[in-house]
C-alpha cells in the first residue's frame, strides 16, 4: 500500500476480518506509514472492567504520533470538527459504533429502519468527504477498521440477527465507497478491492 501527499480527495482504507484476525495492528502499521498528524477515532465504550483491559491494550499498541478522540456515537461531528488538523484518521471500529447506535435505539418498534437510516447518514459523510477534497485540504487518508460478523451461525435471537444484518448492510455500503479494501485472515491481509 503506497500514498502520497498530494491535494487529491482523502483515500478511504477499509479493513476487516473476524475477532482478533489482526485487523487494529494492520491499519496502524499502514497508517504510520503516512507522515503528518494522526487522529485515532476509538468507538469502544468501556462498558464493564473486562472492555476497559481491551481498550488500554489498544491504547498501549498506538505509538505517540497519535492524537486519541473517544467517539462511541458522533463519527461525523468529529471528522467535521478535526479536519483542519490531521494528515490521517483511523476508525476503530464500525462494528462497535454499530453496538453504541442499536444500543440507543433498543426500545423502538421500527428499530431496524432507524438503525438504517444511522447508517446511511455515516456513509453519505463518507462520501461527502471523499468528493469535497477542499473541506479536507490536509486529509490523506480515512482507515476504517470493521469486524465481519457475518460468518457463523445465524444468531438465536432477534436482537442479534438484526445486529448481524445491519453490520453486514454497514460493512457493504463502507466496501463500495472504499478506494481500497482488505480482508484480514489469521493476521494475513488479502486486498480484495484497489
Amino acid at each position: 500500500m503506497e500514498h502520497h501527499a498530494t491535494n487529491c480527495n482523502p483515500r478511504i482504507i477499509f479493513i476487516t476480518g473476524g475477532a482478533r484476525s489482526g485487523k487494529s495492528s494492520f491499519a496502524l502499521r499502514q497508517a504510520e506509514k503516512i507522515d503528518g498528524k494522526k487522529l485515532f477515532l476509538a468507538t469502544a465504550a468501556p462498558l464493564d472492567a473486562e472492555m476497559a483491559v481491551r481498550i488500554q491494550l489498544h491504547r498501549e499498541q498506538r505509538s505517540r504520533a497519535w492524537d486519541t478522540a473517544e467517539v462511541p456515537l458522533k463519527i461525523l461531528e468529529t471528522l467535521e470538527d478535526q479536519k483542519p488538523f490531521y494528515r490521517v484518521i483511523l476508525i476503530d471500529c464500525l462494528t462497535l459504533w454499530l453496538f453504541n447506535v442499536m444500543g440507543g435505539h433498543a426500545e423502538t418498534s421500527d428499530e431496524g429502519a432507524e438503525v438504517a437510516q444511522t447508517i446511511d447518514t455515516l456513509v453519505k459523510g463518507l462520501q461527502d468527504i471523499q468528493k469535497h477534497s477542499q473541506w479536507f485540504e490536509n486529509l490523506s487518508s480515512i482507515f476504517i477498521v470493521s469486524n465481519e460478523v457475518g460468518m457463523g451461525i445465524v444468531p438465536g435471537s432477534r436482537t442479534a440477527r438484526l445486529f448481524r444484518d445491519m453490520a453486514g448492510r454497514l460493512n457493504q455500503k463502507v466496501a463500495q465507497l472504499a478506494n481500497e479494501a482488505y480482508l484480514m485472515i489469521s493476521g494475513l491481509p488479502l486486498q480484495v478491492k484497489g
